[in-house]
C-alpha cells in the first residue's frame, strides 16, 4: 500500500508539472498576442496572472522537497524528482519572460520594424517549449534531444532580427526623434533576447528529460 501511495505521488507530480506548463504556455501565447496587437488590457492580465504561476511553482517546489525528505527516492525515481524540480524553475522563468514581453507590448512602437517577424520567432520558441514538455510527459530522451537541436534555429532567427535592428540604427539619420528610435530599438532587442531565452529554457527541460530517462548529462552544461 505504501508503494502504491508513493507511485501516486510521483504520478501527481508529473501531472502538476504539466499543468503548470500549460499555464505558462497560455501566458506566453497571450504575451505574443499582446505584442502583435499592443493590447494593454491583455498585457495587464498577463502581469497580474504571474502571481498565480509563482504560487504554483512554490507549491510544486514544496512537493519535491517533501518527496526528497519523506520518500528518499533512489535511482530512476530520484532522477525524475530532481529533474521535475529543475523543470519547474525553467517554467517559472519562462512565465517571467512572458511578463517582460507583455510590458514591452505596451511600450514598444512595433510599426517601426515591420521586417522583424517577432511572431514567427516567438512561435518557434513556443513549439520547442511545448514539445519539450511532451518529451517530459513521455520520458522520451530521443524526442528531447530532437527538440534541443532546434535551438540553433532560434539562435539564428534572433541573431538575424538583432542585426536588422542594429543596421537600421546605423542607417538612421538622427533628428529630433533620436531618443524614440533608440528606445524602440532597445525594447525590440530585449524582446528578441527574451524569445531566445524561452528556447534556452526549453533546452533545459529537454536536458532534464535526457538525464531522467537515459542517465545522460550531455545537455546539462
Amino acid at each position: 500500500m505504501a508503494r502504491n501511495d508513493y507511485q501516486r505521488q510521483l504520478d501527481a507530480l508529473r501531472g502538476d508539472v504539466l499543468a503548470m506548463g500549460e499555464l505558462v504556455v497560455s501566458a506566453y501565447d497571450d504575451a505574443l498576442a499582446a505584442l502583435e496587437s499592443k493590447d494593454e488590457t491583455l498585457a495587464a492580465e498577463i502581469v497580474d496572472g504571474d502571481d498565480v504561476i509563482n504560487d504554483r511553482y512554490l507549491g510544486l517546489e514544496s512537493d519535491c522537497i517533501d518527496l526528497f525528505a519523506l520518500q528518499q527516492p533512489v535511482a530512476g525515481d530520484l532522477r525524475f524528482v530532481a529533474s521535475s524540480f529543475k523543470i519547474i524553475t525553467d517554467l517559472e522563468r519562462v512565465a517571467d519572460l512572458a511578463t517582460n514581453l507583455a510590458e514591452y507590448a505596451v511600450a514598444a512602437e512595433r510599426e517601426r520594424y515591420p521586417e522583424v517577424d517577432i511572431r514567427h520567432v516567438g512561435e518557434r520558441a513556443r513549439s520547442m517549449l511545448v514539445d519539450a514538455l511532451a518529451a517530459y510527459d513521455d520520458g522520451d530522451a530521443a524526442a528531447a534531444r530532437e527538440v534541443a537541436a532546434r535551438d540553433d534555429e532560434i539562435d539564428r532567427l534572433c541573431e538575424t532580427a538583432a542585426e536588422t535592428v542594429v543596421e537600421d540604427l546605423l542607417r538612421t539619420e538622427y533628428g529630433d526623434d533620436t531618443g524614440t528610435i533608440l528606445a524602440d530599438a532597445r525594447r525590440l532587442l530585449l524582446t528578441i533576447r527574451d524569445l531566445e531565452r524561452v528556447g534556452d529554457h526549453a533546452v533545459n527541460v529537454c536536458a532534464r528529460v535526457v538525464y531522467m530517462d537515459d542517465q545522460d548529462d550531455e545537455l546539462l552544461y
